[in-house]
């Protein structure tokens, strides 16, 4: 081992860290929708601090070009969300840096209402023969056998029977 080397910096100096930095150029009409946003003042914080965000940091002719460490000063949001902003502009254009991702579509339910009806009867029905009460696996072979609705798991009875109760 070398003496007194410190090998952090051999492996990866400071000045090694290189990142991409997304252009952004507005267009005259993005520049004045961005504008009216703005002065207006009738969006959500978020939106608006966005919109801020790619005015200061347009690099076209009318734009600023203001650097990140000069716009996270300015409107107070870290260097990360600026770089964020920047490069959901440049992949996927005004809307995708100035409103947030639309939340995932759901599954849509195994089962329907009827099919709930027959679970929840089934499970307000006395246990077979031998047993003291229903379990999830003994409820879920039972009303698989029954074809009310589509073959299900034990987990989707449990799931169907905890929003009920």
């Amino acid at each position: 081992m070398l003496a007194g080397m410190d090998l952090t910096r051999i492996i990866d100096p400071a000045d090694a860290v290189i990142r991409e930095k997304f252009a952004v150029r507005l267009s005259a009409d993005e520049r004045a929708d961005l504008t009216r946003m703005v002065s207006t003042g009738r969006r959500a914080a978020k939106s608006l601090t966005h919109a801020r965000v790619l005015l200061q940091a347009d690099a076209g002719p009318e734009g600023p070009a203001w650097t990140d460490a000069q716009i996270r000063d300015a409107l107070s949001v870290s260097e990360r969300t600026v770089a964020r902003i920047r490069r959901a502009f440049v992949d996927g254009g005004m809307d995708a840096a100035l409103h947030r991702r639309p939340r995932r579509v759901p599954k849509p339910r195994k089962l329907d209402g009827r099919a709930e009806a027959h679970l929840v009867a089934l499970h307000c029905s006395p246990p077979p023969d031998g047993r003291d009460r229903w379990t999830l696996a003994l409820l879920t072979e039972h009303f698989v056998a029954l074809e009310v609705g589509p073959p299900v798991s034990d987990e989707t009875v449990r799931r169907t029977l905890k929003q009920i109760a």
